[in-house]
């Protein structure tokens, strides 16, 4: 899941987008408006966490050009007031979630997680393929009956692996929904971590390499 969060206040943005990414999700920060619609024009995000209380360019006209560009993302709106009427106001705008600040990092979490699940066709909480399983919401990964210690990145490239279904993923693709924008498109990203990845899963090996093609879980 790839999520672009934008908050101007830069110390509290760090911190979010570090719970985020603990949880496995590639986050991409952007401290005003302005470069929120620049980054959302290029990247694709799942969902859009949005301050309203933006400098410059103000959230609620982030969020109407978002909606008026028809923005596949999903966007959840944050602000410091919090009455009935500021939660309508951003909702009529077109949001489809509103949190007031202060929140809880889990309640954040678990709305951009409900929203995620609405963006697309609905996977199963748990995935499977073989002898391993994969549950989305425990964040858990077994196999044979084992417990695997998985990185938060790991995880997430498993996930995305798994609920490809046999489909092969290019490389590319891994690197633009897993990973954020820092990651280096010119390195080995991927390859290590795919590397990394099929160490702890062990044998019988799960994870193919498609010469010049990319990669898929429980293919032949």
């Amino acid at each position: 899941m790839r999520i672009l969060l934008v908050e101007d206040h830069e110390e509290l943005a760090e911190t979010v987008a570090d719970v985020l990414r603990s949880e496995g999700m590639a986050v991409d920060v952007a401290l005003d408006g302005q470069a929120a619609l620049e980054r959302a024009g290029i990247n694709g995000y799942d969902v859009i966490v949005l301050d309203r209380d933006l400098p410059g360019v103000h959230g609620d006209d982030v969020c109407r050009a978002l909606v008026a560009g028809q923005s596949p993302s999903r966007v959840l709106m944050l602000t410091a007031a919090g009455s009935v009427e500021d939660r309508v106001d951003g909702l009529e705008l077109g949001a489809d979630d509103y949190l007031p600040k202060p929140f809880a990092f889990t309640e954040l979490t678990a709305r951009i997680r409900a929203l995620r699940r609405r963006s697309g066709p609905p996977l199963p909480t748990v995935l499977a393929c073989a002898d391993l399983r994969l549950d989305s919401a425990r964040r858990t990964a077994i196999r044979a009956g084992r417990r695997l210690a998985l990185s938060p990145k790991e995880f997430a490239l498993l996930e995305y692996l798994m609920a490809a279904a046999e489909r092969i993923v290019p490389a590319e693709e891994l690197l633009e929904r897993v990973w954020d924008e820092a990651a280096d498109p010119f390195t080995a990203t991927v390859k290590v971590t795919v590397g990394r990845l099929r160490a702890k899963l062990g044998d019988p090996p799960l994870i193919e390499t498609v010469r010049e093609a990319g990669y898929r879980i429980g293919g032949s």
